[in-house]
């Protein structure tokens, strides 16, 4: 008796499986609910800086802020392709009432930088994020691949940039302290070693040279943003501490769109029993309150994770992941087909030819 009905059992599982199997393909082709990444190796970190690492070191500080912001990056970059009436003082005069983070309104100077970030939101969104959890990796992979272009003969002081070689650090300035000029160069070429290219990288116009060297198209005049409190002048990255500096103090990120892996992992180690990263979505009441642990969050640059209504983490999820960014990727997405132009003053050339 005790026999039949162990194999009553198997055929009824098996019955139900069988009848199911659409079911289960279905579960197993969705992707698997996102879990906070590992920290990117060396490499990694190398690929993600790779687009702009070659940039004046103010505008590398703003987009590295900008970039655990992609929710806003978006929004900015939408309203730029809305307002292109907007020039100058006007348009500073507007951006500055915007709710956006400082270092998104400094990158509406720089709209074919912004328009980058947001039609490649995976790769934003993963740089925001190791830039949240590692600054010191992602400031020495800046250098990294700095010393990289110097040995590789294409970094070099020209009429658009000064480059100031200072031993382990090298310093990458406008030559005309009124006007930024944007240096176009393959990412995954010029540095003289291989680099990986960013999966589903998408090239820019009028920021990617497609051979080996640098040039230089528009300059940008940032005079008309000098006078606000989130300007060019106010930006810097502070290369003996690795990290940036906004407005003579350490930048601070209160973005609540990218993953924090250190939070989720001790949250998740108090909360749940276990020391693992925490994966995204947990469930549960008051598991994430916001600014419980703000010293502990301010230490690293963040003031804490976005619980949706649901209860799930961030709307984010970076490295490993291509950049979650489901809230926002299509979006992102849809501005492949504009370019931002902008700027003024003829360009130049070093390390290859227009």
């Amino acid at each position: 008796m005790f026999g039949n009905q162990v194999v009553a059992l198997i055929l009824s599982g098996s019955l139900f499986i069988a009848s199911a199997p659409a079911g289960f393909a279905d579960e197993t082709n969705q992707p698997s609910t996102p879990v906070v990444s590992a920290q990117p190796s060396t490499l990694e970190l190398r690929q993600l800086v790779a687009p702009i690492a070659l940039y004046p070191d103010s505008l590398v500080a703003q987009i590295l802020a900008a970039s655990t912001y992609p929710d806003q990056v978006v929004e900015a970059d939408r309203w730029v392709q809305a307002h292109p009436d907007l020039k100058g003082d006007q348009l500073a005069q507007t951006v500055d009432q915007q709710p956006w983070d400082s270092s998104v309104k400094a990158l509406t100077g720089f709209p074919s930088v912004l328009a980058n970030l947001d039609k490649n939101l995976s790769w934003t969104s993963s740089l925001g994020e190791a830039y949240i959890n590692d600054q010191q990796g992602v400031m020495k992979a800046v250098q990294d691949m700095r010393q990289g272009a110097k040995k590789a003969g294409n970094l070099n002081s020209t009429s658009q940039l000064k480059v100031v070689d200072q031993g382990r650090t090298i310093v990458i300035e406008p030559a005309n302290p009124e006007v930024v000029y944007v240096p176009e160069y393959n990412p995954w070429l010029v540095y003289g070693f291989p680099v990986v290219a960013w999966p589903g990288w998408y090239w820019s116009p009028g920021l990617y040279w497609t051979s080996p060297g640098i040039v230089f198209g528009l300059g940008f005049g940032i005079g008309f943003f000098s006078g606000f409190g989130w300007g060019w002048n106010h930006w810097a990255p502070d290369w003996h501490n690795n990290t940036i500096i906004f407005n003579h103090n350490t930048y601070i990120s209160r973005s609540r769109t990218v993953i924090h892996r250190n939070y989720y992992a001790n949250r998740a180690h108090d909360n749940f029993g276990y020391g693992g990263a925490g994966q995204r979505g947990f469930h549960g009441g008051n598991a994430f309150h916001e600014g419980s642990h703000s010293g502990v969050s301010a230490q690293h640059g963040f003031a804490g994770p976005h619980t949706t209504a649901a209860g799930h983490g961030g709307a984010f999820n970076g490295f490993g992941h291509g950049g979650v960014v489901r809230g926002y990727s299509s979006r992102g997405f849809s501005s492949m087909g504009g370019f931002h132009g902008g700027g003024f003053h003829g360009g130049g050339s070093y390390g290859g030819h227009r």
